[in-house]
């Protein structure tokens, strides 16, 4: 092991030694000469104690921790890194599931790999790297992958364009092993059509998956409202499970289109299907009071501290909105998956638009996201994903 070596500051080492994953720039004392974005470097005390390996980028987060163990990063530890996960997802009853085979591989700091994730679509590998430095991996990756599946991986594809700064040169996402032989994946028995080279995300909102099978469990002979709705992955399963009629809603023609492929792919449904093009804000000002129950499935309100605020504000306006339409004696679903909107700030948010709405309002269901998202226990910045279900009097 000879990476460059990054003295931190007396004291700053507390951290690290609680196995958080991050060092940040005010922590730092010293760095040798030469030390370019995305390279590994080795962390060490202020008394030259070994601390972690990890890639180096200019910013507040100035090492990504990805290793605490004195090693050299090479072909056995990327191998290492993707058994260990795997594992994990063979577990949870992943890895050989007919009637769901999509699933969360990396999952960045909660499996121990910063900047790293990987989704799992019938026999494809997305990879996306959120940094410099974990994209310099992405090939040695690839074969960690093609080592673990065998012949159940068809191809590996990288869609890190869209999440790696632009003056990397990166312009376009691409195949860096074989290609896909479908883009059909089963959730719980429904089908999806996963569009992962346009597609939000890596292409589908997996983190979602347990959250939208508890939605089935209410629909059965209810009028659903599915708001920001995407590809329709709760209308799908709410349809598959007896409601009576589902209305889609996003602001996104081509996630109507989705949608609607996906409620195509699903033949057999007894309830009726309407999708809308709509900002979902003014279409739940304008609706009438028979929906028996609603999801609210926003994106991220708030992707720092600095933007919380206003975040925190328009999920009131939203639910707000929401509990004064609902029908009595409905149910609903709201979601936040913004990481800084940490979980009580959501839950206060929350009940301050159920005080404006003067409902009666009981939770139900205290919602995260599910066990191939893993929250790393030594790393709490990995719970992102919050959601309440209400009963609504």
């Amino acid at each position: 092991m000879n990476y460059p070596k990054l003295i931190l500051q007396k004291g700053k080492e507390v951290s690290l030694l609680r196995r958080h994953h991050w060092v940040f720039s005010g922590a730092i004392a010293k760095t040798d000469s030469g030390v370019e974005n995305g390279d590994l470097v080795a962390v060490y005390s202020s008394k030259n104690e070994f601390l972690g390996i990890g890639h180096f980028s200019q910013g507040s987060i100035m090492v990504r921790i990805i290793s605490f163990e004195e090693r050299t990063i090479d072909q056995h530890f990327w191998k290492e890194k993707i058994a260990s996960a795997f594992a994990v997802r063979n577990a949870l009853g992943l890895t050989d599931n007919q009637d769901t085979n999509v699933y969360r591989l990396i999952h960045g700091e909660g499996d121990g790999l910063p900047g790293l994730i990987i989704d799992y679509y019938n026999g494809t590998a997305v990879i996306q790297a959120h940094h410099v430095g974990m994209h310099r991996h992405t090939q040695e990756v690839a074969e960690a992958l093609k080592s673990v599946y065998g012949k159940s991986l068809k191809g590996v594809y990288d869609k890190s364009a869209e999440t790696l700064p632009k003056n990397l040169g990166i312009e376009s996402n691409e195949w860096i092993w074989g290609k896909a032989e479908t883009d059909l994946v089963k959730e719980y028995g429904a089908t999806y059509r996963i569009d992962w080279e346009k597609g939000q995300k890596t292409g589908f909102f997996i983190d979602q998956r347990e959250n939208r099978k508890l939605v089935s469990t209410y629909s059965k002979g209810k009028k659903v409202l599915n708001t920001f709705c995407y590809s329709g992955g709760f209308s799908v399963l709410a349809l598959q499970e007896g409601a009576s009629e589902v209305h889609s809603v996003d602001i996104s023609a081509k996630a109507i289109e989705l949608t609607e492929e996906n409620v195509r792919l699903n033949a057999g449904f007894s309830g009726k299907h309407e999708s809308i093009v709509a900002d979902v804000v003014k279409y739940i000002r304008e609706i009438g009071d028979d929906f028996d129950l609603i999801i609210l499935d926003p994106p991220a309100f708030a992707k720092n501290i600095k933007a919380r605020h206003n975040a925190v504000q328009a999920y009131k306006r939203l639910n707000a909105e929401a509990l004064r339409k609902i029908k009595p004696g409905g149910i609903l679903f709201t979601f936040s998956c913004s990481q800084v909107v940490y979980k009580s700030l959501f839950s206060h948010t929350i009940t301050a638009a159920a005080m404006e709405s003067k409902r009666k309002v009981r939770i139900l269901h205290q919602l995260s996201q599910p066990a191939d998202h893993p929250i790393n226990i030594f790393h709490p910045e990995t719970e992102y994903l919050k959601g309440l279900v209400l009963f609504v009097e």
